[in-house]
Order: structure tokens, then sequence, then C-alpha cells
């Protein structure tokens, strides 16, 4: 058994809100840079270059990269044989966004109802999905959401029969609802298999992953590759406002299902795809 005390989640995650907030990783910085050589829209040229100065800007002054700092989103991956010590792990997460988005000056957008809308003041609580996993250690990985990206997101329970085609379908009808409104260009995280809240939790890990890091399987590598070409012949371009670069990736997970259905999930992040992962 292995000790893990709480202030050091708690230290971990604030330092981990603030990281992902104002510096993207070298994987969404080299498909920016890569986006802008593609390009061929002069606008979308000029919109993706304003893209990278800005992730520049806050870099450089260790401010925000979109005034939307998002709601936080955890995956705990436990392993077994750890115990948090001092406090419950889900309060020790829950402190890091506290302390993290109060000296990160980051915006504040939770609200404690969805229906009084009254704010909470400290962006918590979080969103935390755990994953009991072997092992003494402690992975953890935080995922600022904005909520323009997310409120284009959908999932759809298709039949068996509509097979991969129909999934193809439904992501790019997904993608097309969304247009501008997702702030293009974007990724996209796909969900398929397990059932209705499954395959959204999959799509939003789906974003999580490094842009430069392969699917588990040569059929899931495809499925992406064949998705972001069809995505980025719609035209919708940077900003929305027309040219080649509509989706910088598209990243699928998978999981089994039940042999009468087929769960989709679509989750749609805009080009600011911030997450920050540690190791305990």
């Amino acid at each position: 058994m292995r000790t893990i005390q709480a202030e050091t989640v708690t230290a971990a995650v604030a330092e981990m809100c603030i990281e992902a907030n104002i510096e993207l990783g070298a994987d969404m910085r080299a498909a920016l840079a890569a986006a802008a050589e593609k390009e061929e829209s002069p606008l979308g040229k000029e919109i993706l270059g304003t893209l990278q100065e800005n992730l520049k800007i806050a870099k450089e002054d260790r401010i925000a990269i979109c005034q939307d700092t998002g709601m936080t989103v955890v995956f705990a991956s436990v392993g077994q044989d750890v115990h948090i010590e001092g406090g419950a792990l889900t309060d020790a997460i829950n402190e890091g966004v506290r302390r993290g988005y109060r000296d990160g000056y980051l915006r504040k957008s939770v609200v404690r109802d969805p229906l009084d809308r009254v704010n909470t003041g400290d962006n918590t609580p979080a969103i935390i999905h755990y994953d009991i996993v072997p092992g003494d250690r402690l992975t953890l990985t935080v995922a600022p959401k904005g909520a323009g990206s997310e409120n284009m997101s959908k999932s759809i329970m298709l039949k068996p029969a509509d097979g991969v085609e129909g999934v193809k379908a439904a992501v790019l009808q997904a993608v097309k609802e969304a247009g501008p409104n997702a702030c293009p260009p974007m990724v996209v995280g796909v969900g398929i298999g397990g059932n209705f809240e499954k395959s959204a939790e999959l799509s939003k890990k789906a974003l999580t992953r490094p842009l430069n890091e392969k699917a588990a399987s040569e059929a899931t590598q495809e499925l992406e590759a064949e998705i972001l070409t069809m995505i980025n012949k719609t035209g919708i371009g940077p900003a929305g406002l027309g040219g080649r670069i509509t989706a910088l990736a598209v990243n699928v997970e998978t999981y089994p299902t039940h042999i009468a259905q087929l769960p989709v999930a679509v989750n749609i992040c805009c080009h600011v795809n911030r997450h920050s992962t540690r190791t305990l």
C-alpha cells in the first residue's frame, strides 16, 4: 500500500488547472502550425495565424488562452494499492480546482444549480471520472472544457444495422450542425459503444488523447482518417468563415456494447483543446 497526501493531490490539480488554461500541449501547437501551412483560404490562413499569435501571448504573459476557462473535467486513474491520507480524494481534487482558478485568475463559470444559476464562485465542483486500476500510482488528467463547443456535442443511439456508415454520417451531421459555433478548427472526440452514458464519457476522454498518438486498432485509425477527410470537405473552415481546415483531428474511442445497440457520442472541442496529465 502506498500513501499519497491529499495536499499533494490538491497542489498538483491546482498547477494543472493553470497550466492547461495558459499553454496548449505540443501536439496541439504542431497541429495548428500544420493547419496554417495546408489552409488554402487567405482568410482561413489569417485566422490560423491569429490563433497561433494568441497562444504565444498567453504563454508569454501567463494569461488564459480563452476567456472561457471551462468547467473542469478530471480523469482519475486510481491504483488499487493507493491510499489517500489527510482527506477524501474528491475533496482534494475540488480544492485543487478552487485553488487553481483563484491563483491563476481564471474565470469562474460554474453555477450551483442548473435552474437557479447562482455562481459557486470558485469553479467547483469538477466533473470527475474515476477508474480503478492495478498498481500504486494515481494518474490525473485535468481537462477544462468551454461551453461553446460543449453545447455542440451530440449523443446518438444508432441501430446495429446502421453500422460504420451510420457512425460516420452521425459524426458528420453533428459537425455540420455545430458549424462556426464550436470555434473551428476543432478536435472531434467520438465515443462508440458501451451504453448511453459510457459513449459520452468515451467521447470526452478521446479529446485528451495526444493528436500524435494513434488509436488502439488499425480499423479505428482508418475510421478517424475517413471522418476527418469528410469533415474537412465541408468547407466550414477556420472560425466558420470557409476553408480547407475545419477539424485538426478526429479521435475515436470504443468499448464493448449490447447486441441490440450502437451508441455514438460526439464531443466537439474548439482549437483550445486543453488538458494536462500527471502521475503521482
